[in-house]
């Protein structure tokens, strides 16, 4: 694993960070999905400012670490840490969501640093199931990151990939769910109720940490302890909160889908600034 950040101060300002430019592209753009964004801001902070086998100036390199981005509608926030981490140039975060830029209001491959462009749920993790059978066969080093949302895993096809992960001992997969219990149309325990998450994950032959999504010292140790148990594909159940970081968005299903206006995005911004 390359380290790009050790500080746990500077990879809690890399996520303040991408959750500020991640507000500012879904204003700018009219576009939404903004609380799911902020509460993987912290994940990626750590996978990006420390984890991942990555170079930001050789983002094809055969060696690196696959990341996969699952919940493809949470893009603003991976654009944002691809550009802080220099995969991108900062300025193209400006044209996010307009006619003929890269940064599409789903996440696109055609990105440096992304590996697949994702939005139909349910297609990232059997993607990297596969990624993660090819390094195994291939004597690969590398491994393979999947994030998920948890309302993602009412699809079935993630069923088909945990059996399968588990069944040809994938233990160079991870799978990171960001659990912030909030869906599109209502809370998960209301619309399909995934508990008891962690021992379904277990049930199925994977090795299973729950964590703290935001604790950026917590997310550090999990990410360097996988694979958790030889010839076990890891899950990570990352509890968070839908919104984080914005006070008035935490925890609201409106933020699956609403664009904040100049008042709020401001009122956001200086209740980032001021943490």
């Amino acid at each position: 694993m390359k380290s790009l950040i050790v500080n746990t101060q500077e990879l809690s300002m890399l996520a303040r960070n991408i959750r500020i430019e991640s507000l500012k592209m879904v204003h700018s753009a009219g576009a939404s999905h903004i609380g799911g964004a902020l509460s993987i801001a912290d994940i990626l902070a750590v996978l990006y400012g420390e984890i991942l086998n990555i170079e930001p100036n050789a983002p094809g390199r055969s060696d690196r670490d696959r990341f996969i981005l699952s919940k493809g509608h949470s893009c603003v926030s991976l654009y944002a840490a691809l550009a802080l981490c220099g995969f991108i140039s900062y300025d193209e975060l400006e044209t996010y969501g307009q006619d003929g830029s890269r940064l599409m209001s789903h996440i696109s491959h055609k990105v440096p640093g992304v590996e697949f462009s994702t939005g139909s749920l349910g297609h990232g993790l059997p993607f990297g199931v596969g990624k993660a059978l090819a390094a195994k066969r291939q004597a690969e080093p590398w491994l393979t990151f999947v994030l998920l949302g948890d309302g993602e895993l009412n699809e079935g096809s993630n069923w088909e990939a945990i059996m399968f992960a588990a069944h040809h001992k994938l233990d160079n997969l991870v799978a990171v769910v960001d659990y912030n219990k909030i869906q599109s149309l209502g809370k998960t325990s209301e619309v399909i109720c995934l508990e008891p998450l962690a021992r379904k994950f277990e049930a199925f032959g994977w090795a299973v940490r729950a964590i703290d999504g935001h604790d950026i010292e917590q997310l550090k140790k999990v990410f360097l302890e996988v694979p958790f148990k030889a010839g076990l594909p890891s899950c990570i159940v990352a509890n968070t909160i839908k919104g984080k970081g914005v006070s008035f968005m935490e925890n609201q299903l409106l933020w699956h889908y609403r664009s904040p206006d100049d008042a709020q995005l401001q009122e956001a911004l200086i209740g980032l600034e001021n943490v």
